[in-house]
């Protein structure tokens, strides 16, 4: 059974840090591009994240860069989304995603995670 589940979410003050976990089981995590995207309210979900497998290159959204890291640990099948430097318009449900190829995409369930003071 595939399954992603995410962690470490909640609520936090503007200019703080939270770190995303996101453990894979059901599948060869080490062979699938991960990602983390996320959905604020009344918005469509968007990318945030994303990890390739082909070289390992990182690539963030523009509303991130500089303030959030995506890691990998596949010995322990799991990815991470360090977030620094938080702000009020980062609040939102946080997914996982694990691809690969056109046709095989997984999804956690979400995390919500919400910068307010």
């Amino acid at each position: 059974q595939v399954q992603l589940v995410e962690s470490g979410g909640g609520l936090v003050q503007p200019g703080g840090s939270l770190k995303l976990s996101c453990v894979a089981s059901g599948f060869r995590f080490v062979y699938y591009a991960i990602g983390w995207f996320r959905q604020a309210p009344g918005k469509e979900r968007e990318g945030v994240s994303c990890l390739m497998t082909s070289d390992g290159t990182a690539h963030y959204a523009d509303s991130v860069k500089g303030r959030f890291t995506i890691s990998r640990d596949n010995a322990k099948n799991t990815v991470y989304l360090q977030m620094n430097s938080l702000r009020p318009e980062d609040t939102a449900v946080y997914y996982c995603n694990a691809k690969r190829g056109p046709l095989v995409n997984f999804w956690g369930q979400g995390i919500q995670v919400t910068v307010s003071s």
